[in-house]
Parts: C-alpha cells; structure tokens; sequence
C-alpha cells in the first residue's frame, strides 16, 4: 500500500465540488406518485370535465370496446382524469382581454365547485414576445382565486433558457405578491420546438431548460405536432413514433435522467369519434401508441378525448400487470443472488423495483410481490 489518508484527504478535497453537483442535479427518481396522463381541455369547455368517465364509459359500451383489461371499467366510474391541465394556449386560442380575464376566473370558480382530479393546473400562453404579457396576466389572474399545493403550471413553446429564468423571476414575484412560500410555484416545459432540443450553438438545449428553471421544473411534455412542424414533417406524417419525434425524445430522456424531471410523450390527433369502425381504428392507434411509450420509459402522455381515457388504461395496466411475473422474479433472485440466466446489474434492479412502484401507485398492481416500503429502498 502506497497511498496514505493524506491522498484520500486530497481526493475528496478535489471531487468534493463535483460530489455536490451531483448530489444536487441527480437525486434519482421521485418515489412519488406520476399520472398516467395528462388531459388537456380548453378553457371555454371546461365546464363538463366532471362527466369524462360516463362519456368513455358510454363509448365502451356503443362500440364494443375491444380489450377486456380488469379494473379499466372501475377507474374510469372512480378516477376518470388523473391530470387535469386548463389550456390558455393553442386549444383556447386567441381571445380579447376582456374575453380571457373572464374565462380565467369562470376556470377558477369550476374548479372549486366540487371534486378535482388528484393533479391539475394551467396552460399558459407562451413567453414569445406576442403573448407574453398575456400570459402572465393570466396566471396571475388564475391565482388570485385560485391557489393549491398540487397546481401545476404547463410553459408551452420554450425556445431557450433565458426564457425559462425570466419565468422563474417571475414566479417569484408572484410567490411574494400571493404570500405563498419560496419553491410552491413549479411548472413543466414542454418541447415543441427543436431549438429547445438542439441550440442554435450546437449544444443541447434541454439540459440547460432545466438548469434555468432551479429546481422548480417537473417535467418535460413534448409537442407532437408543433415539434413536427416545426421540424419540416409533412402533415400526412405527424406524428408521435416519427423519427424526429423520437430523436426529441431521446434527447429529453437523457437530459431528464436521475434528475427527478419526469417525462411525458404527447398525443395522437386520431380521435375515437364517428362510426363503429372509425372509433375502433383510433383506439387501435392510441393503444398502440400508449404501449409504445411505456416500452421506451415514457410513463405519462396526453389524451384529449373521453373516448382516448379506455385505451389510455387498457393500455397502462396491461404494461404492468404482464410483466409483473417476471420483474418479481427478478428482483427476487437479485437479492438471493440465485443463479439466473440474466445477470442484472444493481442498477437493474432499481429499475425492476421501480416498474413494481409505478404499477403500484397508477393502481394497475394492488400486489406487487413486495411490500412498497422494500421497493423504496432501491430508489
């Protein structure tokens, strides 16, 4: 032996800033619960969000829905949304002031009218220089009559970091105007633009997105048709399992990994709607595609249909419930140290732990082989 504590002294020493950065910037995955979803509806329609579950229920009924998934049925009587999001942005359009002001309060009073899905929260207009101002006023609006500790703020078409820290500025102030406590404001990015993937200087924007937003982002929602049309995809071909849309993707994953940011694949604009065929094809699609996410670590998405919700679940709990054999009996084995023809490494094993926690807290799994207190401790 040649080295002496006086080298490890110096080691640490040298690594000791890093050590913190790393601490700071990736503290692994929220053990918390993520929804499953995010339903976007417009301002101006609001009204009838409380009904989504006995509208998808009715369309299983009227068009044979095709997946017999246990539980699905029950979620939707239960909990039809998980994530609410009220949209400001493209599905509300561009209304006058006066018009807008109204909206926003009419929204605040909806919501405190009686029981709200478990998240829920706000699209914003963007912090492009033409609808900046207007944006703003209606957060602020919003939160003179309405305030939660689970209130999520969605900031749509962010091109840049400097626009994600002027919003930061400004939660700020509105944290101090409204007597809430430092850090209660938090907010989503969403990727709808490849600047806010690749920057114009080469370097990948997302992961500064979520330097500038201090610990006050949450997630990363993509875009599926401004990304795509903003990237050249012809209309015909837009969609959420394009190249370009994965490519995006990739980079928000990696960007996103051990942060504690969490990621949201987008939507299909096939909709359940019109004849017998016509509704079963989109389910076919969106089905299709819900699964396709969670195979690529994509565990939430958007849906903005009722008749989206049974695919939406089906979909889910099928994900979990089949591979809920096989990653117990992994796991098992990795902590007997059985021999096994996988050799997973531990950071297998907390992804295994992880997927039992996921099926767990989204309700597909009411035993999940282990008690959810041993599965934390892999976190």
């Amino acid at each position: 032996m040649r080295l002496t504590g006086t080298d490890y002294a110096d080691l640490d020493g040298r690594l000791a800033a890093h050590d913190a950065f790393l601490a700071a910037r990736y503290p692994g995955e929220r053990p918390d619960r993520q929804p499953v979803h995010t339903v976007y509806i417009p301002a101006d329609r609001l009204d009838g969000f409380r009904e989504w579950g006995a509208e998808a229920l009715r369309v299983m009924e009227q068009h044979d829905f095709p997946w017999s998934v246990p539980g699905v049925r029950d979620k939707l009587a239960r909990e039809p949304i998980e994530d609410l999001r009220v949209d400001f942005e493209d599905g509300y359009g561009v209304r006058d002031d006066d018009q807008e002001d109204a909206a926003v309060r009419k929204a605040a009073t909806i919501l405190r009218a009686g029981e709200r899905p478990p998240f829920l929260g706000l699209r914003v207009k963007s912090l492009e220089a033409t609808t900046r101002h207007r944006s703003l006023r209606t957060l602020d609006l919003f939160l003179d009559s309405y305030q939660d500790d689970h209130f999520l703020i969605t900031l749509p078409k962010v091109s840049g970091a400097d626009q994600v820290a002027a919003f930061v500025t400004l939660l700020e102030r509105l944290e101090n105007a409204y007597g809430l406590a430092a850090g209660t404001l938090r907010f989503e990015i969403q990727i709808e633009l490849p600047a806010a993937v690749l920057a114009a200087d080469g370097t990948a924007t997302v992961a500064r997105l979520i330097t500038a937003a201090d610990g006050r982002c949450t997630g990363l929602h993509y875009g599926t048709y401004d990304y795509s049309a903003a990237a050249g995809v012809a209309a015909a071909f837009q969609a959420m399992d394009h190249p370009a849309a994965d490519h995006a993707k990739a980079v928000m994953q990696a960007a996103a990994a051990q942060t504690g940011v969490r990621l949201s694949d987008g939507s299909t604009n096939i909709l359940p709607v019109g004849t017998r065929e016509e509704v079963q094809e989109a389910w076919s699609i969106h089905h299709r595609l819900v699964g396709r996410s969670l195979e690529r670590g994509f565990y939430q998405g958007w849906d903005l249909h009722p008749a989206q919700l049974p695919t939406r679940y089906a979909a889910t709990y099928a994900f979990f419930r089949e591979g809920r054999d096989t990653a117990v009996v992994r796991l098992q084995r990795y902590l007997s140290r059985a021999d096994s023809g996988i050799a997973d490494e531990p950071a297998t094993a907390r992804a295994l732990a992880t997927y039992l926690l996921r099926g767990l807290n989204c309700g597909a799994l009411t035993d999940a082989g282990f008690a959810r207190e041993e599965l934390l401790t892999f976190l």
